[in-house]
């Protein structure tokens, strides 16, 4: 038999293009729907409300829609208590538990809604013994006896908003595009980023090893120094080489001034990292007058915490590397509260780590040469991830001298 449902979208539903999103979804899957009721605002500020009535073959087709509806704020219109269900075991989630978008969420409990307070996707929603406290948990930090939201009712999801005002990107809605006003966009970027500071919030760079090879990383230790950079995440491999442009003058064997192979020069990244681990450590390194310039020096001269995730193909690694990836995204989570820009600069694997960690309030610019690459966050489900498709060498270079020059 079929089912249906009534579902509400509120906020900036139009402009966004969520309405549409969430009515291409319904038919995509078989359903269909029927407009109850919509709302728009007259102003751009004004908000917008729809109500939807969700018709599927049953009632297991309906559940799998409006589960994935929920990701775009679309919520089933009840107003029952969310189902709680204690954990049994250690790093095990109960059967049916809800998993969560990085999109900010509400649960209600008696009665009452209350927030989630660190909106991240792929975990599971607990809820203190009190019934005072909702947050959102991996999967490996579950013990036992925590109270876990089960299903999707008593969830709300706000839909993805765009920044909005004067500066905000809103002529970036359309699709990632090479063709995009560089200048105009490094501008946005670096509007973006003041403004972020204004609030207090701080900003985040993840660069990949490209930063280096195109010879922006000096432009980034400028960002590092003069205060624009306030948490870094990269890889073995970007530390790596800009410790190795720094001591050695090469990224990757290449010299970073002719452009050219040296005599040996494919083993200098090998040398960089023996010696670093001869002194324990980068910032040790730095002490002892070995590492005299880059933006790991910058980083640990300006006291900007840093966080080098580990993978299967690092050499070494450096000692600072997290060899254990899942520690390594716990120390992450622990450095992202408070951030309000993240720019992710030619990196794919850390980048899509990050944005898995973000909330979707997060302003995240993703800049890389490969159009495949920005779209990639987006496609994960970090809603906010703004892709630019350019040189990172040269966006970083402009970035840092519109940052810098005011």
């Amino acid at each position: 038999m079929a089912a249906s449902e009534t579902i509400e979208l509120e906020g900036h539903i139009i402009d966004s293009l969520i309405l549409a999103k969430v009515m291409d979804v319904i038919l995509s899957a078989g359903a269909d729907y029927r407009v109850l009721d919509v709302d728009i605002g007259r102003t751009t500020n004004d908000t917008s409300r729809a109500r939807l009535e969700v018709t599927a073959d049953d009632d297991g087709a309906l559940a799998a829609l409006l589960a994935e509806l929920q990701v775009h704020g679309a919520n089933p219109l009840n107003r029952a208590d969310a189902e709680l269900v204690a954990a049994d075991r250690v790093g095990v989630l109960p059967p049916g538990f809800y998993s969560t978008t990085n999109l900010p969420t509400s649960v209600r409990l008696d009665g009452h809604w209350i927030d989630v307070e660190n909106p991240e996707m792929d975990c599971g929603i607990v809820v203190s013994r009190g019934r005072q406290m909702v947050r959102t948990v991996p999967m490996h930090r579950i013990i036992e006896g925590d109270l876990v939201v089960v299903g999707s009712e008593g969830v709300r999801v706000s839909p993805p908003q765009r920044p909005r005002g004067a500066t905000p990107f809103e002529f970036m809605s359309s699709e990632v595009s090479s063709e995009k006003p560089k200048a105009l966009l490094v501008a946005q970027v670096a509007a973006r980023v003041r403004y972020a500071r204004s609030l207090g919030r701080r900003v985040l760079a993840v660069p990949g090893p490209a930063v280096v090879h195109t010879g922006c990383a000096p432009a980034l230790a400028t960002l590092v120094r003069e205060g624009w950079i306030d948490v870094l995440f990269a890889g073995n491999g970007f530390a790596t080489h800009d410790i190795e442009s720094n001591v050695m003058g090469t990224s990757l064997g290449v010299s970073v001034r002719e452009g050219a192979p040296t005599e040996g020069g494919h083993s200098n990244h090998l040398r960089v990292i023996n010696e670093v681990r001869r002194y324990g450590s980068i910032a040790s390194a730095v002490e002892a007058g070995y590492i005299e310039g880059g933006v790991m020096y910058e980083c640990v001269k300006r006291s900007v915490p840093f966080l080098l995730g580990g993978s299967l193909r690092d050499d070494g690694p450096l000692p600072d590397v997290q060899a254990n990836v899942v520690e390594a995204v716990d120390a992450m989570r622990l450095l992202v509260p408070d951030v309000g820009v993240a720019l992710m600069l030619a990196s794919t694997l850390h980048a899509v780590a990050t944005g898995n960690i973000l909330p979707a309030g997060v302003e995240t610019f993703c800049v890389d040469i490969n159009q495949a690459v920005v779209t990639k966050l987006a496609d994960r489900g970090s809603h906010q991830a703004l892709g630019i498709v350019t040189d990172v060498g040269l966006f970083v270079a402009q970035l840092a001298q519109e940052l810098t020059s005011s």
